[in-house]
């Protein structure tokens, strides 16, 4: 999937041109988003077909940032339909592929499997052992954006993306709920909030 020539486009132009300060949505976010979205679609038996267009839409879904950060998931899609017929895509699978990209617009809301699975793949890490780590990209991330102002209110907001979020698909829930909810504790307790 990798070596096709409309995934290869899209990395290219992300290797090359996502902006420095983008410490999260950066060309490791979106293998890490592509990577997982692979297991979860294995793990609840998603079609090779289906799987396809799951994966493209991983490859393109935060190349929106390319441009702006506000509403990047409609810049996302513009870029898909730029691009994607390119490639003999048919249109009905280029709006699929827009619909898996828009489920991951916070607050996220699939009405699809396809969509349930990049919405997990795409917040995985908040229930993995690289929580801290990959929270921190973000918080830098927003911190220079002038979006977060300071670690107290990064760790209030973390509490409270938490206490709000949860996984869709069977296999998430399963692998990641029990980690999600220890992180959610450590800020707690740490942080008395």
């Amino acid at each position: 999937m990798l070596q096709l020539p409309e995934s290869q486009f899209i990395l290219k132009m992300l290797k090359r041109d996502l902006a420095p300060d983008l410490y999260y949505h950066s060309i490791d976010h979106t293998m890490d988003v592509y990577d997982t979205s692979k297991f979860l679609a294995e793990k609840e038996s998603v079609t090779t077909a289906d799987t396809r267009l799951l994966l493209l839409a991983a490859l393109y879904h935060d190349s929106g940032y390319l441009h702006q950060r506000e509403n990047h998931e409609d810049i996302s899609c513009n870029i898909v339909r730029a691009t994607l017929p390119g490639f003999n895509y048919a249109e009905a699978d280029i709006d699929t592929i827009c619909g898996i990209i828009m489920a991951t617009k916070l607050p996220q809301q699939p009405h699809s499997l396809l969509e349930q699975i990049i919405c997990d793949a795409d917040l995985d890490y908040l229930g993995r052992d690289d929580f801290f780590e990959i929270g921190n990209r973000l918080y830098r991330e927003l911190q220079a954006a002038g979006i977060i102002a300071n670690e107290i209110d990064w760790d209030a907001l973390q509490v409270q993306f938490l206490q709000n979020h949860h996984y869709f698909t069977a296999t998430a829930q399963s692998l990641r709920n029990e980690k999600k909810q220890s992180h959610l504790n450590q800020l707690l307790s740490n942080n008395k909030i």
